[in-house]
């Protein structure tokens, strides 16, 4: 059974795309697909129960989706074109596509374990990605390629080791990076365990009241983090900035944060 927490945020993804769209056709399907649920659901015990981190799970992945999606039409309403549109191909609903895919299959390694998750979830997404292209688009092997292809991209790099170049998947670090609302530690912080390696991510997340993605003044995307005690920028200066750094989008996103009551901090 879905939590009330997921349903809604399917709902609220579906409600960005464009209905009958090859985006709005493929969010469907993944949240619909039961391998991948039950992949995430895993992927979010072995996070939480072993390893002590916070929610790698469905929730997570869902949220990570609403995130990258909202940043992609930020930026095509600045008039920023994607990597595919730019070398000519594929098309912004491509883009979309690929986005949607890594921000459901990224953390599936963790079902494994934490260490080398992206190489690991790869093995484990690929599949995944192949067979629902090929349902979505039957006869169009070239998009396939290159929507399959930006997603890998995305998978292997979410963690901010590794390089990526385009900028479908530099959002999805910084749309990554973004989850970071109390809400995410919830069921780490319930289960009152003795210290362990991990903390410091729960109990930061656990200070991030409310993260927006808005159209920003000074640059096309504003992301704005209100918390509740200092310790919640441990998730802006470890999670979310190296991201950004290393990330192609890291030009058109300005991010916000403070704790409330107090001045906010600026980063360009």
């Amino acid at each position: 059974m879905k939590s009330p927490k997921e349903t809604h945020l399917e709902h609220q993804l579906l409600s960005l795309l464009k209905e009958g769209s090859d985006s709005f056709r493929l969010a469907t399907m993944l949240v619909s697909d039961p391998e991948i649920e039950a992949l995430q659901e895993y992927a979010n015990s072995v996070s939480i129960k072993r390893l002590n981190y916070n929610d790698h799970g469905p929730v997570h992945m869902r949220q990570v989706a609403i995130n990258a999606v909202k940043m992609l039409s930020l930026l095509k309403h600045a008039g920023m074109k994607t990597s595919l549109e730019v070398e000519e191909a594929g098309s912004h609903e491509d883009s979309l596509c690929a986005i949607l895919l890594a921000s459901f299959v990224h953390d599936l390694g963790m079902s494994v374990g934490r260490s080398d998750h992206e190489l690991t979830g790869l093995i484990i997404a690929r599949p995944i990605i192949d067979r629902l292209l090929k349902t979505l688009l039957s006869d169009q092997l070239s998009r396939r390629v290159a929507i399959a292809s930006v997603a890998t991209e995305g998978v292997l790099g979410h963690m901010a080791n590794r390089k990526v170049h385009s900028l479908e998947a530099g959002l999805l670090l910084v749309a990554d990076g973004c989850d970071m609302e109390k809400g995410r530690a919830r069921i780490p912080m319930s289960l009152g365990t003795a210290p362990k390696t991990g903390d410091i991510h729960k109990y930061s997340a656990n200070s991030i009241e409310k993260v927006t993605i808005t159209q920003g003044d000074e640059l096309p995307i504003r992301i704005d983090v209100q918390m509740s005690s200092d310790v919640g920028f441990f998730q802006i200066e470890e999670v979310l900035l190296p991201k950004l750094s290393m990330s192609p989008a890291k030009a058109y996103v300005q991010v916000v944060a403070g704790v409330i009551g107090q001045e906010k901090k600026r980063y360009l």
